[in-house]
């Protein structure tokens, strides 16, 4: 039985994903800073490998790579922080809110991956999920949106550095998930598709033989059907 990590998996992108994964017979580590919607999503036999806790916190990402075992073979860094909302111009942006966001998105990412690194299979894969406002300059996102370009450019020199493991960073595309609402406070968000949309694209990452790199869900999905 493989045996994965899924950070944020209590809603959203993580949550679909690790019901993919199970489906097809995964063991999934799980962990959201929510702890009751946590255990209402995944508190029931068999999956029953739940850690409630923040990703920043040292002694919670050790306890999931001790909850994963000897040999993991995928862990996905999906659990982020937004930053404040509404999303405030890089000018009046509170310093310590981009500290977090920093400790959220770019280094707790990389210290699970130190962390993981002795355990993790021949051919495991990593997956950091990512934005388009890594990539694009959109106002008001110059604090997530940097946090992630900072994590795209950590993956890809961990990929140089690990030709043995498939790293990726992959951008999910749109989604009608609490966190774009919250990007988008009172706002109609009804239009943007559900995370189970983006479900398919990061599957061909795990389950074909993509190169190390940066995808989109999206074109993923195109080429896998």
């Amino acid at each position: 039985m493989p045996v994965g990590i899924v950070t944020g998996a209590s809603r959203g992108l993580g949550r679909a994903l690790t019901h993919a994964l199970v489906d097809r017979g995964w063991r999934i580590v799980v962990d959201a800073r929510d702890g009751e919607a946590l255990r209402r999503e995944w508190g029931y036999p068999p999956h029953d490998v739940v850690i409630p806790g923040d990703v920043s916190d040292p002694e919670h990402r050790r306890a999931l790579i001790q909850a994963a075992g000897d040999s993991i073979d995928l862990l996905v860094n999906n659990a982020s922080a937004l930053g404040p909302s509404p999303l405030p111009p890089l000018a009046d942006y509170p310093l310590d809110e981009l500290r977090h966001v920093y400790e959220v998105n770019v280094l707790a990412p990389l210290a699970l991956v130190q962390l993981a690194l002795p355990r993790l299979t021949a051919g495991a894969r990593i997956l950091n999920i990512t934005s388009d406002a890594a990539v694009e300059a959109y106002e008001g996102w110059g604090g997530y949106g940097s946090s992630k370009a900072a994590l795209e450019q950590l993956t890809a020199v961990l990929a140089a550095e690990q030709p043995q493991l498939r790293v990726y960073t992959v951008d999910p595309g749109d989604m009608r998930t609490q966190m774009h609402q919250d990007a988008f406070p009172g706002e109609d968000i009804s239009d943007r598709p559900p995370p189970e949309e983006s479900v398919p694209g990061l599957l061909a990452l795990i389950e074909g033989d993509v190169p190390s790199g940066r995808y989109r869900a999206a074109e993923l999905a195109e080429v896998s059907m």
